[in-house]
């Protein structure tokens, strides 16, 4: 399926998309465009455990996308997530449609619809598609992350071997990438963001070519307040030569983002190279997303719209209350 779904979309509506791997720091990129003025979907996923301060994904979306990828054999932490596989014709339109009806649900007519969610990333061709059926043009923000870091993330959430987390984390930025050479985008650095996020916001609105409404004061201590060094919970300084070929691999595409993320000149040569590289790897070992992982991956997802749903049921049950409450108070 092309990418070059640009000319369909309408300058009517423009959606910040914040891509990039699980645990980069989309989080912290998406809360700080949510206070500069793009608009959050209206069920976000909640915090927990492993990230306090929330997710900012919106969990209807991240759902679907989580029974896309099933759909296609796939899973958020195969391997191989990249390049994108579209399904046949038919049944493509199909999942197009639902996306596109989520995504009207979530957003409503927003302006700037903000949505981050990673598993996106390696579907943006298809959620490229749906937003231009709907008229929305996009602006991308890519979280860049040492890989090591992630990797510590994920082996403390998930169990993942350092090497699997590599790889993971390769395919997500290498769709980033490709996927996005056409679109205003912007590479930000995650540490930077934290260091710095005033400069990081002028970097974004520099590389889009437009700017979101003024940040004011009030706003500005809300992203102080969010942006903090605690958010670092794992570093990755070290190289990753010792974990053999994934390493390689992925040390040569964490050079290429860092010097974007830096404003380096960055050859995509580098990428695509390590692109082919991946998907030789891929035509030697196969898909590599087990029967159990994906029946585990389909179990959280329904506990999760399970939880959400009792959520919702239980905020509209005190809010009745309250109401009710409230109204004895006003007749007394």
């Amino acid at each position: 399926m092309s990418t070059d779904t640009s000319a369909k979309a309408t300058p009517g509506r423009t959606a910040y998309l914040v891509l990039g791997m699980h645990r980069s720091g989309t989080s912290a990129a998406t809360q700080m465009l949510a206070l500069a003025g793009a608009r959050l979907p209206s069920n976000l996923m909640p915090g927990d455990e492993h990230n306090a301060k929330g997710y900012f994904e919106p969990w209807k979306i991240a759902l679907f996308n989580d029974q896309r990828l099933r759909a296609g054999g796939g899973a958020w932490d195969d391997v191989f997530a990249f390049p994108h596989r579209p399904l046949p014709r038919k049944a493509e339109r199909e999942w197009l449609n639902r996306a596109a009806a989520v995504f009207a649900e979530e957003y409503g007519e927003a302006a700037y619809p903000l949505l981050k969610d990673p598993r996106a990333t390696v579907l943006l061709p298809f959620w490229r598609t749906a937003l231009a059926d709907l008229g929305v043009a996009a602006r991308c923000v890519i979280s860049v992350r040492h890989p090591l870091a992630v990797a510590g993330s994920l082996s403390r959430r998930n169990g993942f071997a350092v090497e699997k987390s590599l790889l993971l984390w390769s395919a997500y930025m290498l769709a980033a990438e490709a996927y996005t050479r056409d679109l205003p985008r912007a590479f930000v650095a995650y540490d930077a963001l934290l260091s710095d996020w005033r400069a990081e916001l002028a970097r974004m609105e520099a590389a889009h070519g437009a700017g979101l409404p003024p940040v004011g004061a009030r706003a500005a201590k809300a992203i102080d307040r969010f942006l903090t060094t605690d958010l670092r919970h794992n570093t990755g300084e070290a190289g990753m030569t010792a974990y053999g070929w994934a390493g390689a691999l992925t040390q040569g595409v964490y050079d290429w983002f860092a010097d974007a993320a830096a404003d380096r000149p960055a050859d995509p040569t580098v990428l695509d190279a390590a692109g082919r590289a991946l998907a030789r790897r891929q035509e030697e070992v196969g898909v590599l997303v087990s029967p159990v992982a994906r029946d585990l991956d389909a179990a959280r997802a329904e506990i999760l719209d399970l939880k959400q749903r009792r959520a919702f049921e239980h905020d509209q049950e005190l809010a009745a209350v309250t109401a009710l409450v409230d109204s004895i108070l006003a007749e007394g």
